[in-house]
């Protein structure tokens, strides 16, 4: 995370113009439109709420709405008592497509689950025959840090993340890399909940200790089996805290 930025937000604030005042997810679209376009560094400030709302034209609470759908993408962060602030770089977030994400329904979020657990699986093939000695080690190392946050979830779930995003740039294909790293985005409010007891913890270890075992053993096969069973679990427990 970049240290944060406050002194840009006037030139923040100037290049938004009006929205319909009887949309939220119009106030989020054209937030997240200015917030990565590039321009702006993560870790920038960004315009208060009040002055937001007098530019957009709208209220205080459609701006707050905004916000907190962003806040829930991984978009900004917000400090209570300091503002809100940018957090994530353009490339991580596909703007394009994370724009029809703020309204994601209970059956967009099912096919999400269905499509992220496919690329999963083909991204662990990939990466059995692709992935470099120095990635899979890494990649041994994201486990002994899920093994070792066993009991504290949050650091079990960062830990996880890493796990699945260096196996998908060991598959040395890009755009599986974003497409992962889009739909992670997208799914993260309950990607984030996951794990929700030491021993659902210990049960993914176990999962992605034999999905590191295939790859290690360059066994394209067991990868995507292996790979298979941790995402039929992942998407059951992304299913009911869906639903």
């Amino acid at each position: 995370m970049p240290a944060f930025r406050d002194d840009v937000t006037a030139d923040i604030a100037a290049s938004i113009g009006a929205v319909d005042s009887r949309a939220n997810t119009s106030v989020a679209s054209r937030l997240l439109a200015i917030f990565t376009t590039g321009e702006i560094e993560p870790g920038t400030r960004l315009p208060p709420e009040r002055q937001l709302a007098a530019t957009l034209g709208v209220g205080r609470s459609a701006v707050r709405e905004a916000l907190a759908a962003l806040e829930m993408l991984g978009i900004v962060t917000v400090r209570m008592g300091a503002g809100t602030y940018l957090r994530g770089r353009t490339s991580e977030l596909l703007p394009q497509t994370l724009s029809w994400g703020l309204a994601l329904g209970a059956r967009q979020t099912e096919q999400l689950i269905e499509v992220r657990s496919a690329l999963e699986i083909y991204a662990a093939r990939v990466a059995a025959t692709r992935m470099s000695e120095a990635a899979v080690a890494r990649l041994g190392e994201h486990l002994d840090a899920m093994r070792g946050a066993e009991e504290d979830l949050p650091a079990f779930v960062e830990a996880d993340l890493q796990f699945h995003l260096e196996l998908a740039q060991g598959t040395d294909n890009e755009v599986l890399l974003e497409l992962l790293q889009t739909i992670r985005s997208l799914l993260r409010v309950w990607a984030d909940r996951a794990a929700q007891s030491p021993a659902e913890a210990r049960e993914a270890i176990e999962q992605h200790a034999a999905v590191a075992a295939a790859i290690a053993a360059r066994d394209p096969d067991a990868a995507a089996s292996t790979m298979a069973a941790h995402m039929h679990t992942a998407a059951r427990r992304l299913a009911e805290l869906a639903g």
